[in-house]
């Protein structure tokens, strides 16, 4: 499931100073919307590229049927209807909602996205929200007392017919937005002017999007050189913690754990972006649990970034360097008495993680135990299927 974190950034924000201070810290946090007032739309796609998501208060949205009307000059990915209306409690909502204006303008206007505002000020405007989550695209919730918030009544109802947005005011309360009924909210507003709070809450949303991955050991049966072999090292964006590197393998059904080039060498400088990874025929395992070749790699693309205790993330490709090198063959027992194998490059700089700790892959002796990922299943264009595939 995708998240996503919307930032609150209109007028009740402040002046534009203030304003603007939110955007630039969500566009430089990597936050996925802000939500303004329309009239800010043009400022923010001057600031930078973020989905941005406009505020209408004037009761309806303007529909743009004469080809000689000039429309706005910068418009929004999304409106969204309910300040200064029944959605905020501006305006009492009516007895019966056939009657509601809010409604009545996103059931109206169905040419863009849209998204409703409902602060849960009583049980009759959870049904409001449910009732809103029927017409619009994006449903944002906000509580007055956020731990009480019935959050988990609304995913329950409307979480498959709407994008869920949660109003929060920190990190800690976009986790357990992400977490609730194990489902969670699609996606939080936060409403803070700390920037620190803006990245925090980012990481919130990257951190529910990652898996946890079972690793196990493998028994080293066979090493071997031989000869030379195109190999692949992949240089990314992004610096690597000692305890990191990547999933890579002959075989797609086991994946070798190799260290990031973090540790230094008396040999050369360490490179801590950079996992030399092997052979141009193997693969390395991507953040949505499929697998690429390494010679398919390119700047731009991303891979999955594992650590020593399988917690992931991601990292962009930012160059692939392929030459030609010396290489060792590894084979490895599983746990289950499969065999797996890897080409790695003959270098003392190449480290795999082994249960007596980091090791160079020049110093690998029989009967060592490599950490690696194992699933039995194949893989046909780096998708899992059930299928009889012989890989050897």
């Amino acid at each position: 499931m995708t998240r996503a974190v919307w930032v609150k950034a209109d007028d009740a924000v402040g002046d534009w100073d203030a304003r603007r201070a939110r955007i630039t810290t969500a566009l430089e946090a990597g936050a996925d919307w802000v939500l303004v007032d329309e009239e800010d739309v043009e400022r923010v796609r001057e600031l930078g590229d973020i989905s941005v998501a406009a505020f209408r208060t004037d009761g309806d949205v303007t529909l743009i049927d004469d080809a000689e009307d000039e429309p706005p000059t910068a418009q929004p990915d999304a409106y969204v209807i309910g300040k200064e209306g029944e959605g905020d409690g501006t305006i009492d909502l009516p007895n019966d909602f056939s009657g509601s204006a809010d409604l009545s303008t996103l059931r109206r206007n169905t040419d863009h996205d849209n998204g409703a505002y409902v602060r849960i000020l009583s049980k009759d405007y959870e049904a409001f929200a449910e009732a809103a989550a029927e017409e619009a695209e994006y449903t944002l919730v906000i509580g007055e007392d956020w731990t009480i918030i019935p959050l988990e009544n609304l995913i329950a109802r409307i979480g498959a017919e709407t994008d869920l947005v949660a109003g929060v005011t920190s990190a800690a309360e976009a986790k357990t937005a992400f977490e609730t009924l194990e489902i969670g909210a699609d996606a939080v507003l936060l409403d803070s002017d700390d920037p620190d709070e803006i990245r925090r809450t980012v990481e919130v949303r990257d951190e529910a999007e990652r898996e946890t991955l079972d690793l196990e050991w493998g028994t080293l049966v066979e090493i071997e050189a031989i000869g030379s072999a195109d190999r692949v090292c992949v240089d990314t964006g992004n610096l690597f913690e000692h305890d990191e590197g990547m999933l890579v393998g002959s075989m797609s059904r086991g994946l070798v754990f190799v260290h990031a080039e973090t540790a230094e060498s008396p040999y050369v400088a360490s490179r801590p972006f950079r996992v030399n990874a092997g052979a141009v025929h193997a693969y390395v395992r991507t953040p949505d649990g499929g697998t690429k070749y390494l010679s398919e790699l390119t700047s731009g693309d991303e891979v999955q970034v594992v650590d020593t205790a399988g917690h992931t993330r991601e990292a962009i490709v930012g160059r692939v360097k392929i030459e030609k090198r010396p290489m060792f063959r590894v084979a490895l027992e599983t746990e289950s008495g499969d065999r797996i194998e890897t080409l790695l490059q003959n270098a003392e700089t190449i480290k795999v993680a082994t249960r007596d700790g980091r090791k160079a892959v020049t110093s690998l002796s029989p009967g060592d135990e490599l950490l690696l990922y194992y699933e039995e299943t194949a893989r046909h264009f780096g998708e899992p299927v059930e299928e009889s595939i012989i890989e050897k």
